[in-house]
């Protein structure tokens, strides 16, 4: 239980950045979190922390141990969070940012047998492609298809994310099959008007290529329309052209190219310190319909 303790003073020197705030936060003398700091230290038999007389800066080492003690503090406050609140009901008005495209599919379907078991509890769904400010706009939580970043909000994972590029055997049978990806230089691309490059791995690595088409759009549900209606080359989710790839509406082309997995679905909130139970049900009503291997992926 010490080794804990002495993991929660390090983080928290770390997150004030200074052991006298850090002392000040934990009412105890600056020369204890000093002492402690030695003690895990020489327990572990490295140095965590450079100390100067005006700053403290993580080394290597501290910065791995840093994030990694970061998970562990936060899966003791799970823990206790789960025992406490284990009776809590669900109650209240539980306002939720979702992609169009993504809410209209894959959260609107499913929402019946969601409200059904929590009876207290009403939902305000916003459907929409922009970025939310979740405090700024008072959601309780925002689903969010992207490649996490740094951010003072919580994300959990919900579901991977597959995207490849694909095309309908109308088009195909027209303009013919790229064989490589330069080839995409002499076809048609489909993407939105925001002009974010395809980031994609191949057999040689990874490539990024900016697309261009005849089509401009905010829409995402515009390009699948097109990409369906054999207008061109687009770079989709499973989640999305599922069904279309397992009935061949659509067809994979550059098969041994997919987008980076480093994007995925996440549920976003902002606080993980006395989650409110409408947040914790809605957002583990969704983990478990998704799973490891979402109902997209298994068409």
């Amino acid at each position: 239980m010490d080794h804990l303790n002495d993991m929660e003073i390090f983080a928290r020197v770390v997150s004030s950045g200074s052991m006298s705030a850090a002392g000040r936060e934990l009412g105890v003398s600056p020369a204890v979190i000093s002492k402690r700091l030695r003690r895990l230290e020489e327990r572990l038999g490295t140095r965590l922390l450079q100390r100067t007389t005006r700053q403290i800066a993580l080394t290597e080492t501290g910065q791995g141990y840093y994030e990694r003690v970061l998970a562990i503090l936060s899966g003791v406050e799970e823990a206790d969070a789960f025992v406490s609140r284990r009776s809590e009901q669900a109650q209240g008005l539980l306002k939720v940012s979702a992609p169009t495209t993504f809410g209209r599919m894959h959260i609107a379907p499913h929402l019946e047998p969601f409200m059904r078991a929590n009876p207290d509890l009403s939902i305000n769904l916003v459907l929409t492609d922009e970025f939310v400010d979740i405090v700024g706009e008072g959601y309780d939580l925002a689903i969010r298809i992207a490649e996490l970043s740094d951010s003072s909000l919580v994300a959990r994972k919900l579901a991977p994310v597959q995207r490849f590029l694909v095309a309908s055997p109308r088009y195909i049978t027209e303009h013919g099959t790229p064989r490589a990806i330069a080839d995409l230089d002499g076809h048609i691309c489909l993407a939105a008007h925001n002009g974010d490059p395809w980031r994609l791995n191949g057999p040689d690595g990874a490539v990024s290529l900016r697309p261009t088409g005849p089509i401009l759009t905010n829409s995402s549900e515009v390009v699948r329309a097109a990409v369906l209606g054999g207008l061109g080359i687009a770079l989709r989710s499973t989640w999305d052209i599922g069904p279309e790839l397992a009935t061949g509406h659509l067809v994979r082309v550059l098969e041994d190219y997919a987008a980076s997995d480093n994007i995925a679905i996440y549920a976003i909130y902002p606080s993980r310190q006395f989650l409110p139970a409408k947040v914790r049900v809605f957002i583990d009503y969704l983990a478990a319909l998704y799973g490891p291997m979402a109902p997209w992926d298994r068409v």
